[in-house]
């Protein structure tokens, strides 16, 4: 299932949102840059640079407070800006535009920036928690973009999403109440989760595999902590007209 658009209408222009598709988008053109004009292996060292390595991430917590903790702290940052694939980058930022606009709406935009890569902070520390001494490479936004999700299904349960659905030569394309499909969605991560366990799954890129904790983890931490960044403060109604 893939999300086109929803049926929520918004009253602002949600520049975080649209600044952080930017931001995504204009980092992974320099991906592609270094990839096409860097010596073999550049983008790899780039990864390995700025996206969680759990291995090195465990390291830092067990070592002595210093530069390169802080460091190997901040690619919990960065590693939400990279992105291995054109359907990694453009998967993660369709479900951005889809569900931020109406979450930024309701927390105002500096909470909302500090919820999303908070979520993504958590995310990648859910993901971390089950694979500590992996040496893959852990990137991309889907952990804080989960957290959103997990923030609108809570806020817009009933509010209808359009959504694409290829079956077979079918190409369906129904309007699915964001509770049902929002739902779906984790429980397909938390499953995918839970049978990967023990397996070295926790990168989303193109050659390892997909962070299913991180996942599952952003959506509960979304669930849990938006309500605390005023996402039930707005007096909007919340609900679609239903047909």
């Amino acid at each position: 299932m893939v999300p086109l658009r929803d049926e929520n209408p918004i009253r602002i222009t949600p520049y975080v949102t649209y600044g952080l598709i930017a931001i995504n988008v204009l980092v992974f053109i320099v991906e592609i840059i270094v990839s096409a004009t860097g010596s073999p292996g550049m983008l790899e060292s780039v990864f390995y640079q700025w996206a969680v390595v759990p291995k090195q991430l465990t390291i830092s917590f067990l070592s002595d407070f210093s530069i390169s903790s802080l460091l190997e702290w901040g690619t919990l940052i960065t590693s939400q800006f990279l992105h291995a694939g054109f359907f990694h980058v453009g998967g993660n930022m369709l479900y951005l535009w889809v569900f931020g606009n109406n979450v930024e709406e309701e927390m105002g935009s500096t909470r909302f920036l500090t919820f999303y890569l908070g979520c993504g902070v958590l995310a990648s520390l859910a993901q971390w928690f089950f694979a500590p001494d992996s040496t893959i490479p852990s990137l991309g936004a889907s952990g804080a973009i989960a957290g959103v999700m997990g923030a609108y299904i809570f806020r817009y349960p009933k509010v209808r999403i359009l959504t694409f659905i290829p079956i077979g030569f079918l190409f369906l394309t129904p309007r699915i109440p964001a509770f049902l499909f929002l739902g779906i969605w984790f429980l397909q991560q938390a499953a995918y989760g839970i049978t990967s366990l023990g397996v070295s799954t926790n990168v989303g890129m193109e050659s390892g595999g997909i962070a299913y904790w991180a996942h599952a983890g952003g959506f509960v931490f979304g669930a849990l902590l938006a309500p605390l960044f005023g996402l039930f403060d707005s007096k909007k109604e919340d609900e679609s007209p239903q047909i």
